[in-house]
């Protein structure tokens, strides 16, 4: 389920704890050089670390950076005071997303909810990093070590990043991918009911046709490629973009990144899915959690397997890892910041 028109919803009823935000975490607005009119919101934290690795967190469509603030938060908390020190780390909200008011300057005089896509995200990312890194950090980009922590569509941006930027400029050292979004797919999971040969025996008891065309449809005006979000990114070329899970390969021959891919846990996205789209649990069971999860497993390919880590199923979670479980991802943004750390202090 991709995260593009529904609430954010928590697991649970009781009142969530607001993140007291350290004092580490500063927030401001920038331009970039190739879109000089508009501004662009970010938070930024300097690292206490030797090491210039810089965490960057990407957003899905429903969210924004202010849900990576409790992750942040948690690294600074777990690393502050310690040898190693904690990382520098940025999260921002793209335009027209979250506190990033400006809409992309490329959308005018385009097709309404279709003037800018991920290509075109991913190269705002690009420009992103080289401005903070001068700016916050006085250091150039290629100097630094980059990851990349992104949720859903955040995790094609990531991927099409990579893929603009291999060799040149500043590759990326490491990813986690946090429940990609599938960007090949036009998230219509079931059998179609009018197809030659379909037989209603394929369905789980609980599901009638009936219940299944409604389904069908809910998930078309919503998830469809061509559907608009309030952020006009346009997904409607991603499958030409990402045609497949395993490939393209992240980095350059002879320097792949590290790579950990998290999905959703079954029950809880049955839940989630239950609950904001009244998708039946037995029908999200059979059709989408093996889908997503065979789209994970691709996912774990894009990088040599002595570096790849997953896919493995976020315990409790929903769509939105970082929302339900900011501490599988503080330990598993570590787990890669430590393994690039070495890496290159081993100088390999």
């Amino acid at each position: 389920m991709a995260d593009i028109s529904l609430p954010i919803q928590s697991n649970t009823t009781e009142p969530q704890p607001a993140v007291a935000i350290p004092k580490e975490i500063t927030s401001q607005n920038t331009t970039l050089a190739h879109k000089p009119s508009a501004s662009i919101n970010y938070s930024f934290a300097r690292g206490s670390g030797k090491d210039p690795i810089l965490v960057v967190f990407l957003n899905g469509l429903m969210t924004d950076k202010v849900t990576w603030i409790p992750v942040i938060a948690g690294i600074i908390r777990r690393r502050i005071g310690t040898a190693a020190g904690f990382p520098s780390m940025l999260a921002y909200d793209r335009y027209g997303q979250g506190m990033s008011d400006d809409r992309d300057p490329g959308d005018y005089g385009k097709d309404k909810g279709h003037g800018h896509d991920c290509q075109d995200a991913a190269e705002d990312l690009h420009y992103l990093i080289e401005r903070v890194a001068e700016k916050e950090m006085g250091m150039k980009p290629e100097q630094l070590k980059i990851v990349l922590v992104a949720n859903s569509i955040g995790c094609a941006i990531a991927r099409l990043y990579s893929q603009s930027h291999p060799v040149a400029d500043f590759p990326i050292a490491g990813f986690l991918f946090l429940d990609s979004i599938m960007a090949n797919s036009d998230f219509n999971f079931w059998p179609d009911p009018d197809a030659p040969g379909f037989s209603r025996d394929e369905l789980p008891d609980d599901v009638s046709v009936e219940i299944l065309r409604e389904q069908r449809a809910k998930f078309a005006v919503i998830f469809h490629p061509n559907a608009i979000n309030k952020e006009g990114l346009s997904r409607r070329n991603l499958a030409q973009l990402l045609p497949h899970s395993s490939s393209p390969m992240l980095g350059k021959e002879g320097d792949r990144p590290w790579l950990t891919v998290v999905g959703h846990d079954f029950e809880a996205f049955a839940q989630e899915s239950l609950q904001t789209m009244g998708t039946p649990v037995s029908l999200t069971m059979k059709y989408s959690n093996p889908i997503w999860h065979n789209y994970n497993k691709g996912l774990a390919q894009l990088t040599v397997k002595t570096k790849s880590k997953g896919p493995f199923q976020a315990k409790e979670c929903g769509h939105f890892i970082q929302r339900d479980g900011p501490v599988i991802v503080v330990d598993e943004t570590l787990e890669l910041v430590d393994k690039i750390a070495l890496q290159y202090s081993a100088g390999q």
